[in-house]
């Protein structure tokens, strides 16, 4: 069969049953994203029906996908407004550094695996996935909630992080020299520093160059500059995903709002195949030997995260719900942890282990964030009634 014919039924045969898991998604009242992954394992190497010509495509799709959730994630949120989050969450976001990393490094130095493994551990546990995050709190209807700016400055400083620890750790596995490492961090900070300065200062500029009447025009303009500026945020060393959603923050006003509504359609869909790709690159049958560890990881970094939400949100006045809302937000892992691994697996610096352990962790993690993110309402309402009931027999006694 021609080449060409055969890619357009693999994909359609994929975005088909997308359509299908995500409505039996919203039939059983979960978020569509374990799902899309256990798709993506049926259909990638190893699985039921492997597919193999549609691999371009869904690369560069689901680098598109990651652009379009940072970058309507930054269209909620102004520059003035990202500065006042990560002058209340900063202190948080290092909790956060300190509670989140431990646990990956500890267990790789408990592996055998040297400082190198526990560097590349520490990024893969401590990084949420803010495309997961970003899609459940979309999904369930919690932008507005007043915890979300919580979640949201912590997800920015995490990126953030990131922009510092990805030069750094590339430097570390390439045995490139001190100085060398230095002036990677050094270009990642000027870069994220002149972004956030235009952003503040020039954003209705900004919002003037991408604006138009035409539907069409304005489609255009605001798809390729969000492309654009990831990829030279990319190409110089910072995260596309950040760079995205630092092009966000410079968008205002009603541009923002028409590039909202505009794009969350395209959003979904190449948000769907991102999720997918992260299965299609996994093969199931090296989850087994590193399960153990993997759901050790899982436990533990769990309780972390919701502790590190936790935290935050109550030194913000808060109440419980959002408290626990904010913690399980937090608890996905996904794209930079797999970033992570995967550069550390092909600089050859580490064993071949660590890759399929940082597979089944982020598997498990991105299956279990959405659902702790749904189930953690109901389970704290039948917490504080248990405790509302013991204080008033107590009372009573």
């Amino acid at each position: 069969m021609d080449h060409t014919a055969l890619s357009l039924i693999e994909l359609g045969a994929v975005f088909f049953v997308l359509g299908a898991l995500g409505r039996l998604a919203g039939k059983i009242g979960l978020s569509p994203i374990p799902l899309y992954l256990l798709g993506g394992l049926c259909f990638g190497s190893g699985g039921l029906i492997p597919l193999t010509d549609i691999g371009g495509f869904t690369h560069l799709a689901s680098e598109i996908g990651v652009v379009l959730l940072l970058l309507l994630l930054g269209l909620e949120y102004s520059a003035a407004e990202l500065f006042t989050g990560l002058r209340r969450s900063w202190t948080a976001g290092l909790l956060d550094i300190v509670l989140n990393a431990a646990p990956g490094a500890a267990v790789a130095l408990l592996l055998g695996w040297g400082p190198i493994g526990a560097m590349v551990m520490a990024g893969v546990t401590y990084i949420s996935s803010s495309g997961i995050v970003a899609k459940v709190l979309g999904d369930l209807g919690r932008l507005g909630n007043r915890e979300t700016p919580v979640v949201l400055s912590i997800l920015v400083f995490e990126d953030l992080a990131m922009a510092l620890y990805l030069p750094i750790l590339t430097a570390v596995l390439g045995g490139v020299s001190l100085l060398g490492g230095l002036e990677a961090v050094g270009i990642s900070l000027l870069v994220i520093t002149v972004v956030l300065v235009v952003a503040l200062k020039f954003g209705r500029y900004v919002s003037a160059a991408v604006d138009s009447p035409d539907r069409e025009v304005f489609l255009l303009k605001v798809l390729g500059a969000a492309l654009l500026v990831a990829g030279l945020a990319s190409a110089m060393q910072v995260s596309a995903a950040v760079g995205a959603f630092l092009l966000g923050i410079a968008i205002s006003g009603s541009t923002a709002e028409n590039a909202t509504h505009m794009l969350e359609p395209l959003r979904d869909l190449f948000a769907a195949v991102f999720f997918v790709v992260f299965g299609l690159n996994t093969n199931p049958a090296s989850i087994p030997p590193v399960l153990g560890w993997a759901i050790v990881l899982a436990v533990v970094t769990t309780l972390t995260k919701v502790a590190t939400g936790w935290w935050a949100a109550r030194r913000q006045g808060i109440g419980k719900m959002g408290r626990a809302r904010a913690g399980a937000a937090l608890v996905a892992r996904g794209e930079f942890s797999i970033v992570i691994a995967g550069l550390a697996v092909s600089a050859g610096a580490v064993t071949g282990e660590l890759a399929a352990l940082a597979t089944a962790y982020v598997l498990l993690m991105a299956i279990l964030g959405p659902t702790a993110a749904r189930v953690v309402e109901p389970i704290v309402r039948v917490l504080q009634r248990k405790s509302a009931t013991k204080a008033a027999t107590a009372e009573a006694n």
